[in-house]
């Protein structure tokens, strides 16, 4: 019974704080609530608080106190006028006739508010802007604006736009933009009335856009974009590096001086600039077309001259290349773009791989790191029709298997055909029975180089494109075998030119026999023409003997006649005194030989033996 009795009384204590406490809060509450319609009522035919219209504070006005409030702010209106240089100047609503000018404007803006929100507006102030509700007169005005000393011509300085000056290694100087004190009278104008209509107290020429401003600011994103564009290409640098060669470095006061700056602020770089610098660079690292010396296999150097091959700058891709680094704005160590490399930078750009061709000595030697792999006599270009083969360093352009090689006058299979230098190459040649000596001074190739089948073989199993190979002449290397061949060379011309053979010959043949009998042995099997001398001295014989012939009948003939003329001159009748005569005549005739004999006349001989008769 206690317990509920409790409980029953602690209900009662707690129904007693709920409505002191509901008490408490509702009184205010209403109180609240009342004000709220209240001032909801009020603000239907007034403005709310924190309320402007043009400018002029109407808080808890009516439209009759916003009207009367407004006359008299336009009365003693006047506006502050803002401008560069720390300069002020005021325009007065007295001195230009300014006057309100009222129609339903007020009522129609009051109607936009809403009483019921006016908790809202405490919060959020309300700006409102009527049209003409004050007038002016605009001949004043314009007397008064041109009367202003921020009007004065004589006084303004031009605005200068901002401008990316001179390239230093810490970047690109800027000069910012200098804001002048021109006026852009039509817009300050216009912007003059707008001001007036809203009676602001007062007018920011600059905020107001009336000076004619510079129109590159260096906030601008063009601007910074053109500034870190060059500050990038400017402040990396690209080291070019190759073995033997001192570094080159291009960096940015070199770059900077590509690189310029259109009015829409566009960064392009110099192409003709850029060009001449690749161009100069290259020249480092170009060693082809060049001269260079060669320790040759014969124990004596040779400068060879021009040629193909060698380190060749790529300019059109360096410059490619470049670009590329510059917008990359990243420090780059590399080599030039090559459109042609060779195998070392060093003194000599050929290395020790390399096939060595001896034009002089018609020999060649294939070189392969360091190591000879073959070597092998040739036959060159035919220099008796002009198609000796060109001395320079070249580079093996391909190889290729079982090629045809064509010409105006000639179809030649070969199997193994390695171009160097255009349509000349090295290649086998099975056609040829010998190689090396003087062939090709008068029965020599096209150009190419021609080689035993093995040697051409073995070239070609070890070499690639781009190993160089290197020909010269070097005088005084000719090879034994073509000191012969060129000794019996000329005893071949020498035989050709006895050409017909009279008794006149008979010197030339001798000389040309000595000429022969002089060679070596090794040399005259190397003579062509051997069977025509024999031949000619062969003729020169029988004319000999057919001379001597002739010779001995004619002296015959005389004798003879001699003999007949003595024999004739003995008188018809003979005594003892012609006994001498007869005698004589006798011994002249036994003196005559067979053949002289067989031609003294019968008559003669009869009277000679009729005359011994009768003695």
């Amino acid at each position: 019974m206690k317990k509920n009795e409790e409980k029953q009384q602690e209900t009662a204590k707690e129904k007693m704080s709920r409505k002191k406490l509901l008490c408490v809060i509702g009184i205010p509450v209403g109180i609240l609530v009342v004000i709220y319609l209240v001032l909801a009522l009020f603000f239907q035919s007034h403005f709310a608080f924190r309320t402007t219209i043009n400018n002029v504070g109407v808080s808890a006005s009516s439209t009759s106190g916003v009207e009367k409030k407004i006359t008299k702010q336009a009365s003693r209106y006047e506006m502050k006028l803002v401008e560069r240089e720390d300069k002020t100047e005021s325009i007065s609503g007295t001195d230009i006739d300014m006057e309100p000018v009222f129609d339903k404007q007020v009522k129609e803006l009051l109607k936009k508010q809403n009483g019921f929100a006016w908790p809202y507006y405490l919060i959020s102030p309300q700006k409102y802007e009527a049209e003409t509700m004050i007038s002016f007169d605009e001949e004043k005005l314009k007397d008064v604006l041109d009367h202003l000393s921020c009007m004065d011509e004589s006084k303004w300085t031009d605005s200068e736009n901002a401008q990316i000056k001179d390239y230093t290694k810490d970047g690109y100087e800027v000069q910012p933009e200098v804001y002048g004190t021109k006026i852009d009278k039509d817009a300050f104008t216009e912007k003059i009335k707008e001001a007036l209509d809203k009676m602001q107290p007062e007018f920011d020429l600059s905020g107001e856009g009336c000076y004619e401003d510079p129109k590159v600011k260096e906030e601008d994103d063009v601007f910074q974009d053109a500034l870190d564009t060059l500050n990038k290409y400017t402040q990396m640098k690209i080291t070019y590096q190759a073995e033997g060669k001192d570094d080159v470095v291009l960096d940015g006061e070199t770059i900077s001086t590509w690189l310029s700056v259109d009015d829409d602020f566009n960064v392009s770089v110099d192409d003709e600039a850029l060009s001449a610098y690749v161009k100069a660079m290259a020249k480092n690292y170009n060693t082809a077309y060049g001269n260079r010396t060669l320790d040759t296999s014969y124990g004596q150097t040779v400068t060879i001259y021009g040629g193909n091959y060698g380190w060749w700058v790529d300019n059109a891709a360096e410059k490619e290349m470049i670009l590329e680094d510059l917008k990359a704005g990243k420090d780059v160590t590399r080599e030039p773009v090559y459109s042609q490399t060779a195998n070392s930078h060093g003194e000599n750009d050929y290395g020790n791989t390399y096939v060595e061709i001896n034009l002089t000595a018609q020999h060649l030697f294939f070189y392969k790191n360091g190591s000879l792999v073959v070597e092998s006599d040739f036959v060159s270009g035919n220099l008796a029709k002009n198609h000796g083969t060109p001395s320079g360093s070249f580079g093996v352009t391909y190889k290729a298997k079982d090629a045809v090689l064509r010409g105006e006058d000639y179809e030649s299979p070969v199997s193994f055909w390695m171009p160097f230098n255009g349509g000349v190459g090295m290649h086998d040649a099975s056609w040829r029975s010998t190689f090396g000596g003087t062939i090709y001074k008068r029965s020599g190739s096209h150009g190419c180089i021609n080689l035993p089948y093995s040697a051409a073989k073995t070239i070609y199993e070890n070499i690639e494109a781009g190993y160089p190979v290197l020909v010269y002449e070097l005088p005084g290397t000719e090879s034994q075998k073509g000191k012969d061949m060129d000794a019996a060379s000329a005893v071949d011309e020498a035989i050709t030119s006895i050409g017909a053979v009279t008794l006149d010959s008979a010197g030339t043949i001798a000389s040309v026999r000595s000429q022969y009998d002089a060679l070596s042995d090794s040399a005259k099997a190397y003579v062509k023409n051997l069977n025509v001398l024999t031949a000619a001295e062969s003729a020169l014989s029988q004319l000999q003997y057919e001379q001597a012939l002739q010779e001995l009948q004619n002296q015959e003939s005389i004798d003879a006649q001699n003999v007949t003329n003595t024999i004739m001159a003995l008188p018809d009748t003979i005594t003892a005194t012609d006994a001498a005569a007869v005698a004589n005549a006798r011994n002249a005739y036994n003196a005559l030989s067979e053949g002289a004999k067989a031609k003294v006349p019968q008559s003669a001989l009869d009277k000679l033996a009729a005359a011994e008769a009768a003695l």
